[in-house]
C-alpha cells in the first residue's frame, strides 16, 4: 500500500497546488451552470474518499461534518439529495479555510487506512485518484471561463512570452479496411466506460497528420463560415444564431487583430497552435467546409500509435463523430459507483486524446471523453478526416 499512498499523496497535493494562484474570492464563483466553483472541487474530490472509503472502512472515522453530505454530493443519486448543481456558487459557507481542513482531516484519516493491511477497496481508491484529477482538469477550464467572463481578463499564471507556434504542413496518413480491436486491455487503471474490450471492422480512411489549427480555422471565419447554414448540423446552425457564436469561444476581434484569451491572459492569435474550445458542432461545420470529416471514435482509437501522427499531447481534445454510447457487453456496476459514467451515455459526444491541463496519466488512447454537443469550455478542437 506504499505506493498507493504516495499516489494518494501526491494528486491530493497537485489539487492544492492549482487552487494555489486563486483568491478566496475567485474560488467561490460559479460562472455558469456546467462549470463549479473550485472551492466545490476541493470539498467535492474529498468528500468522494470520505463517503466511499472512509465512512465504509475505517473503524472509528468521525465524518467531518454531516451536512458535507448534501452540499457536495454531485450526481450520486444513491447517496442521497444534493445542493443543485447550478447553485454550487451560493455556497458562500463554509468559508475556503473550512474546506482546507476537511481535506486535511480526510487526508490524515486516507493515511491511516492506507498505512494499514492491505485492503479489497484498492480499486477504488485508485478511482478516487482519477477522480480527482478529472476535477484537476476541470478546475482549470472552470476558473478560465471564470476569468475569460471578466472585463479585467485576469492571469490564472503569469508565463514569460513564448515564439508563435511553428506552422507544420499537414499530411493524410491511410490506413487499410480491415478488423479493429477496440478498448482498454486491462493493464493499468482504466474507466468502466473503456470496455470491454471488442473488435470493430473499419472501412478504408485516412487521418490527419495532426489537429486542425487556429490560423486554418480562421479562414473558415474569413470564408463567411458562421454567416451561411450549408456547413452546419440543424441543431448546430440553430446553437450558432440562439447564442451569436461568430468565432471559437475566448476570440475576440480587435482594431489590431484577434486577441485570444488564455490561463496566462488575453494573447495575440498563434496560427500555428492547435484550434482550442470548439463545440462538437463547430468542429463538425469546418470538416464539411474542408471536405472532409470528423473520425468517428474507434477510427481515432485504431489510428492512435501511428508513428505519423502527432503525440497525443497535441494541447486539445478531440471531437469525434461518435455519440458516446456503452460498448458491447458493457454492465453497469453495482452501487453508487455505477453512476460514475453508464447514466451518461445519452445525448454526448465523445472526444479523445487530452489537453494541456490534462493529467499525464490519463493520455491514453482508449480514454473515451464526453460532453454535449454544444460545450465549448473545455480545452476541445478536432483532427480531420476523410
Amino acid at each position: 500500500m506504499k505506493e498507493l499512498l504516495a499516489r494518494y499523496r501526491a494528486v491530493r497535493q497537485a489539487t492544492d497546488g492549482l487552487a494555489a494562484p486563486l483568491t478566496p474570492e475567485d474560488q467561490v464563483v460559479q460562472a455558469m451552470v456546467d462549470a463549479s466553483p473550485t472551492k466545490w472541487h476541493l470539498a467535492h474530490t474529498t468528500w468522494f474518499f470520505e463517503t466511499f472509503l472512509l465512512v465504509p472502512n475505517l473503524r472509528g472515522y468521525g465524518v467531518f461534518d454531516p451536512a458535507y453530505g448534501f452540499l457536495f454530493n454531485s450526481y450520486y443519486n444513491a447517496i442521497g439529495e444534493r445542493q443543485p448543481r447550478a447553485q454550487r456558487g451560493l455556497l458562500t459557507r463554509p468559508r475556503l479555510e473550512e474546506v482546507l481542513a476537511y481535506r486535511r482531516h480526510v487526508d490524515a484519516a486516507m493515511d491511516v487506512l492506507l498505512q494499514g493491511p492491505a485492503m479489497a477497496a484498492a480499486a477504488l481508491v485508485e478511482l478516487g485518484l482519477n477522480h480527482e484529477q478529472q476535477h484537476q482538469e476541470l478546475l482549470l477550464t472552470d476558473i478560465k471561463y471564470l476569468f475569460g467572463s471578466q472585463p479585467l481578463r485576469p492571469a490564472y499564471r503569469v508565463v514569460p512570452s513564448r515564439p508563435p507556434t511553428p506552422s507544420t504542413p499537414l499530411d493524410w496518413i491511410a490506413f487499410d479496411e480491415g478488423l479493429r480491436t477496440i478498448g482498454h486491455d486491462g493493464n493499468g487503471f482504466a474507466f468502466d466506460n473503456e470496455g470491454p474490450r471488442h473488435r470493430v471492422f473499419l472501412g478504408a480512411f485516412e487521418l490527419a497528420s495532426r489537429p486542425v489549427t487556429s490560423g486554418e480555422y480562421l479562414a473558415f471565419i474569413q470564408d463567411g463560415g458562421y454567416e451561411s447554414p450549408e456547413p452546419w448540423l440543424a441543431d448546430g446552425w440553430d446553437a450558432v444564431r440562439a447564442h451569436g457564436w461568430e468565432a471559437p469561444l475566448y476570440w475576440r476581434k480587435t482594431e489590431a487583430g484577434w486577441k485570444v484569451f488564455t490561463l496566462q491572459g488575453e494573447e495575440d492569435l498563434d496560427p500555428g497552435k492547435p484550434i482550442c474550445h470548439l463545440s462538437h458542432f463547430e468542429a463538425d461545420a469546418y470538416a464539411r467546409w474542408a471536405g472532409a470529416r470528423l473520425p468517428t471514435e474507434f477510427e481515432w482509437e485504431a489510428a492512435s500509435g501511428h508513428p505519423g501522427l502527432s503525440s497525443l499531447l497535441t494541447g486539445v481534445w478531440e471531437w469525434t463523430a461518435s455519440a458516446y454510447l456503452p460498448y458491447p457487453g458493457f454492465q453497469i456496476a453495482e452501487g453508487a459507483v455505477g453512476e460514475y459514467n453508464g447514466k451518461f451515455m445519452s445525448g454526448q459526444m465523445v472526444l479523445r486524446g487530452g489537453s494541456v491541463a490534462t493529467p499525464p496519466s490519463d493520455l491514453r488512447s482508449t480514454y473515451r471523453n464526453f460532453f454535449p454537443p454544444a460545450a465549448r469550455w473545455q480545452f476541445s478542437g478536432l483532427r480531420l478526416a476523410r
